[in-house]
């Protein structure tokens, strides 16, 4: 099968040799296009510096993630890696890696009608060493085939990077919305989840997530209306809307409200900032208080480094 990894990165020269050597050394990986999207670190220069002919730079102009990863999109496409059902691309950022032996882990659990496979991630520091706790989550069951549900109550995939994604499949549906620019992968992952089954491949560790200072999710000045549009963008989707009615809809959009912020809460106390964190739990339990043991643990979690 055919497997293609896109990274986008902007001012990313610390990590990205890490990222794209993780994807070097999968055996599966046919193209890695990295795209950088107006980088002033000299990232640009460190990927010229990289031999494996497997490696393609683009250069954009500072128009954001999503549209960094589409452009990676369209290259994959345009170079024939998306005519057979049988292609799959990775959305790796550029400051996590890939584990080992992940495409091969991951390319186990195709099948015939999945559009997706999807394993976990542990969390890593700024210096490649592990950290938290998440290994003792690891056998824990999660959602697999048809998630569109679930997904909408929630984003369990966390990061593209855990998950094989068929390159036809998506390509068709657009990729990722440009205008938004936050959640933009939850979105465009229940788009996907809407034409298809996505398969959990149990116990498989693919990714090493880096949690440092300059990380996007590490900043506790985030608050919950920079969310907004993705929620707002999400339940008026037609595609991903049409298959519930509007009882269901309004129930999902309550649970994914306090999924949202409860996320946010265990980002802000992972920051340090605890009593925003605690507030952001309050207004968590505000929204869904059903749903007020669920936030506590995982708070609870946060502060155990789960």
């Amino acid at each position: 099968m055919s497997v293609s990894v896109v990274i986008p990165v902007k001012n990313g020269a610390r990590f990205i040799t890490e990222a794209v050597e993780s994807a070097c050394v999968q055996a599966e990986v046919g193209l890695i296009v990295v795209v950088d999207d107006g980088s002033t670190d000299g990232t640009v220069e460190v990927v010229r510096t990289m031999s494996d002919p497997r490696i393609v730079l683009i250069e954009n102009t500072r128009q954001g993630v999503s549209a960094a990863r589409n452009s990676g999109l369209d290259e994959v496409v345009s170079r024939g890696c998306s005519h057979a059902a049988a292609s799959w691309v990775v959305f790796l950022d550029a400051d996590d890696r890939l584990r080992s032996g992940a495409v091969s882990e991951l390319l186990a659990g195709v099948d015939d009608d999945c559009v997706a496979v999807y394993g976990d991630y542990d969390r890593i520091d700024e210096n490649g060493a592990f950290i938290g706790r998440r290994r003792f989550i690891r056998g824990m069951r999660k959602p697999s085939g048809d998630v569109l549900g679930r997904l909408l109550a929630g984003n369990f995939l966390v990061n593209g990077g855990v998950m094989l994604i068929r390159i036809d499949i998506f390509h068709s549906i657009g990729g990722f919305d440009e205008t938004l620019r936050h959640c933009e992968d939850w979105h465009a992952f229940c788009r996907l989840a809407a034409t298809g089954r996505i398969v959990w491949r149990p116990n498989a560790h693919v990714l090493d997530y880096r949690v440092h200072r300059c990380g996007t999710m590490m900043d506790s000045s985030i608050d919950y209306r920079r969310y907004e549009t993705a929620l707002e963008r999400v339940f008026v989707d037609p595609l991903i809307c049409g298959r519930f009615d509007s009882r269901r809809l309004a129930r999902l959009r309550r649970r994914s409200e306090a999924h949202l912020r409860t996320y946010l809460a265990c980002q802000t106390f992972r920051s340090g900032a605890y009593l925003r964190a605690i507030r952001q739990a309050t207004r968590a339990i505000m929204a869904l208080p059903s749903h007020a043991p669920k936030v506590v643990l995982r708070l609870v979690g946060a502060a155990a480094g789960i």
